[in-house]
Parts: structure tokens; C-alpha cells; sequence
């Protein structure tokens, strides 16, 4: 996986409706998209290894620095 941006913004899925796509707990990618924002939706990478618009009420948002993003991604 290549490095991610200085100050990767994550998530935790905290619910959902999209149990297929979505693990309750586990930490997500969000990718920036202002029209999404807009409308209290959020680009999120899913299980699927897709981006996908979901509510924001299935998250919690934490920015970290771009190196633990990668690490936690890792593994």
C-alpha cells in the first residue's frame, strides 16, 4: 500500500445499515468530497475495497498523522 496523505482523515463505522459493506468498530478510509458533505454523506474505501457515499451518522471521524494512517492500514 503506498503512504497516505499527511493527515489522512479515518472513521469508525459505528452503525450501519450495509452490513455486506460495512463493519461495525472497524476504522475506515474517508476520501474528500465536498458535494457528499453537502448532503451529510461521506466517500468512504468499503469492504468491498470500493468508494461508496454513506450516511456520516454510521461514523465517528479521527484525523491522524499520515504514517499511523499507513501503519493501521497495514496490518
Amino acid at each position: 500500500m503506498e503512504t497516505m496523505e499527511k493527515g489522512t482523515e479515518l472513521a469508525v463505522c459505528v452503525f450501519s445499515d450495509e452490513e455486506a459493506l460495512l463493519t461495525p468498530r472497524k476504522i475506515y478510509q474517508i476520501l474528500p468530497d465536498e458535494t457528499a458533505a453537502r448532503s451529510d454523506y461521506v466517500r468512504v474505501i468499503d469492504d468491498e475495497g470500493e468508494d461508496y457515499l454513506y450516511p456520516k451518522k454510521y461514523f465517528v471521524f479521527v484525523s491522524v498523522p499520515g504514517q499511523m494512517a499507513t501503519e493501521i492500514f497495514q496490518g
